[in-house]
């Protein structure tokens, strides 16, 4: 029996050590101009990869990553292992509920968003294959569902955490970009399964299986998954959390069952990461997962096995030699056309303003994460040629890095509502009585509408379907419920203080202590997102949450905000 040695043991400890380290310092410099991380990661791959290292150093390049042998076998384990895990983690992101609860626009925008880039994207494919970069013993239609996948996904974790930097992801918009995000990566995912599955090479396929009995199968778990397997684990997950440590138990509960996903449809015929996202989408959907058990299994993944799998993918390409600029060219215009088209017309379609849609469009363009690892099993799998997975991998990045510049420059409104102009003394209230987020909303709600002749029963409804679709707390002691109100001809914030804290399940597991009730008119979209991220930002310095328990009035409260916007000002 074949052992590995200690040699083999120092290498994969130095290349690992390595690559890792560059992942992350790379990545955290890049997050310093408001980039993704997943941008640093990849190019610490190209860095110490065939690109530049194998071209100044190759000697040094193929002993820290060797291309075949008992480490290269290693390292690629370890590969599959991390994106299994990430991908768990992008499905315990999902939460399913939100598509129903946020009602109809961002299934609107989901489907045409994804229906539009796929036709277009096949329609392309079928034209012009070898063009493209389709491998010649691929079938056409094969390559053809492919490259329509690859023109209809969109990145759930890129998309969130360019609109969390933005502080967007928990308002009216972010819900919106969100549903549909989930929407197209489930549909995707289901299409690309499929479409590894026409591929028939699947060493699981050799034993019989049909590939039709192979689609089968995977629809089958999919929608067991998201039905029955969804009921179960919310079923159960009280049980872990009472009789496990926590956050211990609940952490091993996701991982087994992720792994134990993978595991079912590698054996089925499709790739591990399918079952591992459909297992964390019905995991993340579970009204009983607390939000800082997800933060922390994000947090694990995203800055360990994450950077480890993105840097991975430069170890395999050597960009410079496989760089096509007509290629890339062509996938860009395609990509980002068909997905910004689809983006805004959903939109519309869903009654959403024009500024409102592009802003929404620009947001479902982001590829990131998701478009590169469709696109490295695809190369894997022999379905694309290295060329065009070098144009897939920069398009990803280019839509990832456009996305939240664009966001920000057609949001910028000519004269934005501050929250100063929406406080009024009526409104603040220094001392909340209740102990639940759903009694504090209600009492809110009740002063706003005492002072505003509003229906309160009408504008609870409103505010609490609002908060229980995702939750409002955004950690620090902050809360945000909010919502848009049919008739309202202004902005009003309502301010509440509670000293002992009330639990809005935000990401850091803390209370709220203070909590802004923010009612903006039903047409201005963007007075909502200026409060709500005015708010945001002021609050991420402890000061001003200490400063805010200690004031006595309405007054000390308008000193301490001005003061503040002020000083930021200066």
């Amino acid at each position: 029996m074949e052992k590995i040695t200690p040699h083999n043991i120092m290498l994969m400890m130095l290349s690992i050590g390595v690559l890792l380290g560059v992942a992350r310092i790379l990545g955290e410099i890049v997050q310093r101009f408001h980039q993704p991380a997943v941008v640093g990661e990849l190019l610490a791959g190209v860095l110490l990869g065939p690109t530049v290292l194998g071209s100044i150093a190759p000697e040094l390049c193929l002993f820290l990553f060797p291309q075949n042998g008992t480490n290269a076998i290693i390292f690629d384990a370890i590969s599959t292992l991390a994106i299994v895990l990430f991908l768990m983690v992008a499905g315990i992101e999902v939460d399913l509920s939100t598509i129903w609860k946020h009602g109809k626009v961002g299934l609107k925008v989901g489907i045409i968003s994804i229906v539009i880039p796929f036709i277009f994207g096949f329609m392309t494919a079928m034209a012009i294959p070898n063009m493209l970069g389709r491998e010649l013993h691929v079938n056409q239609f094969t390559f053809a569902l492919f490259l329509a996948t690859a023109m209809s996904i969109s990145a759930l974790p890129v998309i969130a955490k360019t609109l969390m930097d933005m502080d967007l992801y928990r308002s009216e918009l972010g819900m919106v970009v969100v549903s549909a995000a989930i929407f197209n990566d489930i549909v995707g995912w289901i299409v690309f399964a499929v479409v590894l599955s026409l591929m028939g090479d699947n060493p699981s396929n050799s034993g019989g299986n049909h590939i039709i009995f192979t689609i089968f199968l995977t629809l089958l778990f999919a929608g067991t998954m998201l039905t029955l397997g969804r009921w179960l684990i919310d079923k159960t997950l009280p049980f872990v959390q009472a009789y496990t440590r926590w956050p211990d138990g609940e952490i091993s509960f996701a991982l087994v069952l992720a792994l134990l996903g993978a595991a079912f449809t590698e054996w089925i015929g499709i790739h591990a990461i399918f079952g591992a996202f459909l297992v964390g989408a019905a995991i993340g959907d579970s009204s009983h997962l607390r939000e800082q058990t997800r933060v922390t299994i994000s947090n694990f993944i995203s800055f360990i096995f994450a950077p480890l799998f993105f840097a991975s993918i430069g170890l395999r390409v050597n960009f410079f030699e496989h760089f096509d600029f007509l290629l890339v060219i062509l996938v860009l215009i395609i990509a980002c056309f068909c997905k910004l088209v689809g983006g805004v017309i959903g939109a519309r379609w869903g009654g959403m303003a024009l500024r409102d849609s592009w802003a929404v469009g620009f947001a479902m363009n982001s590829r990131g994460a998701m478009e590169i690892i469709l696109g490295l099993l695809a190369l894997e799998a022999g379905i694309i040629n290295q060329r065009l997975f070098v144009a897939l991998v920069i398009m990803a990045i280019i839509t990832s890095i456009i996305s939240g510049p664009a966001i920000r420059l057609i949001l910028c409104p000519a004269k934005p509502w501050r929250l100063q102009d929406a406080l009024f003394s009526k409104l603040f209230i220094r001392e909340l009585r209740s102990l639940s987020r759903q009694d504090a909303i209600k009492e809110m709600v009740n002063v706003v509408c005492r002072e505003f002749s509003m229906d309160q029963t009408e504008v609870e409804c409103i505010v609490w379907e609002r908060e229980k679709a995702m939750s409002t707390g955004i950690g620090k002691g902050v809360a945000l419920p909010h919502a848009r109100i049919r008739g309202l001809s202004s902005p009003l914030v309502v301010v509440g203080i509670s000293e002992t804290g009330i639990d809005f399940d935000s990401p850091d597991g803390k209370p709220a202590n203070i909590i802004f009730l923010v009612l903006t008119p039903d047409s201005a979209l963007e007075s909502q997102l200026n409060i709500v991220s005015e708010i945001a930002k002021l609050f991420r310095n402890q000061a001003i949450l200490q400063g805010t328990l200690k004031t006595k009035t309405f007054t000390d409260f308008l000193a301490l905000i001005k003061s503040q916007a002020v000083s930021k000002q200066t």
